[in-house]
């Protein structure tokens, strides 16, 4: 009976031992795991204090060209807030627009003003282009994505050799002209607007197809349809950027580059050559004329052009 009795008290000690090793040896895991989960959960947190996606404001007052946008109806002020929504978190697209629009805007505004255009019809370039000398799959060219056949019944000359499509200056004169004539015809700047999406004929032809006299009344396919909300949305956003989360210095964004024009009604043989007589290289003078396609001028008619040149002193000298 005395060795049974030693036998469990043994036991007993062994099976004390036994639990207190595996609560020691589970422990740290335990701690480990807790750890792990507190980390989890601050960089979570972390995420939601440093990006935060929130919903933005529709103005409750909005206009284009001075044309009232009738927010308290909901299919339009739903039509907007998408446009925002899209523009506003497409933050690097957004922002390459504003520091572009810091360059061209002062080229492209004073003709919209000489012309008689509001001002508000620039962001027609913005959607357009973006502001960059695009070619659309449809061969819609320059700035203002003109084809050819409209360009030259506006007096473009488009060939090879040349093609002002690529004008920054004569083909924003062209999309006044173009827009005043729809105005005329349509009645409004929306109206005008969304015909040169969509063309003169084929707003009109809505309009009467669905008796109604208001852009915002109109049912029209995806892309029109999108066309006046997006000029819209860039408007709101670009002419108040910090309202929707934007923040920069002037400095940050692109600067508008002065040149002066030099005459030009000769054949010019080699542009490599002819931009070294004014201090620049190649590629500069074709930044400042895209309009001249080739490497030299087939000028035959001696016709009079005018050749942007930086001012000295904006770009590196050349060697």
């Amino acid at each position: 009976m005395k060795y049974i009795k030693n036998a469990l008290i043994v036991v007993g000690i062994l099976c004390v031992c036994a639990v207190s090793i595996n609560a020691v040896q589970e422990a740290p895991q335990n701690s480990e795991a807790t750890n792990q989960t507190d980390t989890d959960n601050q960089k979570e947190k972390s995420v939601a204090e440093n990006y935060t996606i929130k919903a933005l404001p529709v103005p409750t007052n909005l206009d284009f060209a001075g044309e009232t946008v009738p927010l308290e109806d909901p299919d339009v002020y739903e039509r907007l807030d998408r446009e925002l929504l899209v523009n506003t978190y497409w933050q690097s697209n957004a922002f390459l627009l504003m520091k572009r629009a810091q360059k061209f805007f002062p080229v492209i505004e004073p003709i919209l003003r000489e012309e008689g255009v509001p001002d508000d019809l620039k962001y027609i370039a913005v959607i357009e282009s973006g502001l960059t000398q695009a070619v659309s799959p449809a061969r819609a060219t320059g700035f203002w994505q003109i084809m050819s056949g409209t360009g030259k019944d506006y007096g473009l000359e488009i060939n090879d050799n040349v093609d002002e499509r690529y004008h920054i200056e004569k083909s924003t004169r062209v999309a006044a002209e173009y827009l005043k004539k729809a105005k005329e015809n349509l009645g409004t700047w929306t109206l005008a607007a969304a015909a040169y999406n969509a063309g003169n004929r084929g707003i009109s032809r809505q309009l009467e197809r669905q008796k109604v006299s208001d852009y915002y009344d109109l049912l029209l396919g995806e892309e029109t349809g999108r066309y006046v909300f997006r000029i819209l949305a860039l408007k709101e956003i670009m002419s108040d950027p910090a309202k929707y989360g934007f923040q920069f210095e002037d400095d940050d964004l692109y600067k508008h580059i002065p040149t002066r024009k030099v005459e030009v009604d000769t054949v010019v043989r080699n542009f490599a050559d002819f931009a070294k007589g004014f201090g620049i290289n190649y590629k500069i003078l074709k930044i400042h004329n895209p309009w001249l396609r080739e490497a030299h001028l087939n000028n035959a008619s001696r016709k009079k052009y005018e050749i942007d040149i930086p001012e000295v002193g904006i770009y590196p000298a050349i060697n």
